[in-house]
């Protein structure tokens, strides 16, 4: 199975430890985020990652060629130009030449939740894209609808919404940074470089099915500000994993 994750973000959250550092390579005890996420996805079966990179994208992949991790990982450079995420996921496309659906996985997320029951949902839901979402506090929150399928967002602190016009949302989830995603997205993005994958679902979502998969029992943290990088630290044996 073939994963990618989103390694190229600036890391505002964390300054000034991504001053001179990329937050992929910010670490919770001995272990890197990055590192994390990578042992964490080879443990649940995926052999085959892509990273995308843009700050300090030198250090990642120096890093990257000194670990052996025991799977076959590549690098997408967006050194010159930061693509967002679903820019990001458009350069990447070349390597998701199987016509498998694929795992995509921010770095800064630390979880444990079953990626082979997700796949396996969202195989059976026959939806462009499964996000994994779960109730906590937020500012934005994805609406679905009664059978979990999205139709709509809101940020409530500023009051902006976007609803589809086919349906009423029923729940309202934050995302947890996990996605399945079939690769019949490419063929939906739109012709520009610099996208992020929220914007691309909403755009879609009135002819695109897209799945909530609610995960309120695993561990889940956002490592990617200062609060969340303590509670990892208290929760470290939770979720480290070795492939």
């Amino acid at each position: 199975m073939k994963a990618m994750i989103l390694a190229a973000g600036l890391g505002t959250r964390l300054r000034p430890l991504t001053n001179d550092l990329p937050k992929a390579l910010i670490k919770i005890k001995d272990k890197t985020l990055l590192e994390i996420a990578i042992n964490n996805i080879i443990s649940q079966g995926f052999t085959n990652i892509i990273i995308n990179v843009h700050h300090h994208s030198q250090k990642i992949i120096r890093f990257l060629q000194e670990k052996n991790f025991g799977a076959e990982i590549s690098v997408s450079d967006e050194s010159k130009l930061l693509l967002d995420t679903g820019g990001g996921l458009k350069k990447a496309q070349w390597f998701f030449d199987d016509s498998k659906s694929f795992l995509l996985y921010n770095v800064d997320v630390i979880s444990n939740s079953n990626l082979k029951k997700l796949f396996d949902f969202h195989n059976q839901a026959n939806s462009i894209a499964t996000l994994v979402v779960r109730k906590r506090e937020s500012s934005r929150y994805l609406l679905f609808n009664e059978n979990n399928i999205l139709c709509g967002w809101e940020n409530v602190r500023t009051g902006e919404k976007k609803n589809s016009d086919n349906s009423r949302p029923h729940h309202s989830y934050a995302f947890s940074g996990i996605h399945v995603i079939d690769p019949k997205i490419f063929s939906l993005m739109p012709n520009k470089n610099i996208f992020s994958m929220i914007d691309l679902y909403l755009k879609i979502m009135d002819k695109n099915k897209i799945s909530a998969f609610y995960d309120e029992d695993s561990l889940w943290i956002d490592a990617g500000k200062p609060k969340g990088l303590k509670l990892a630290e208290r929760n470290y044996f939770s979720f480290i994993k070795s492939p």
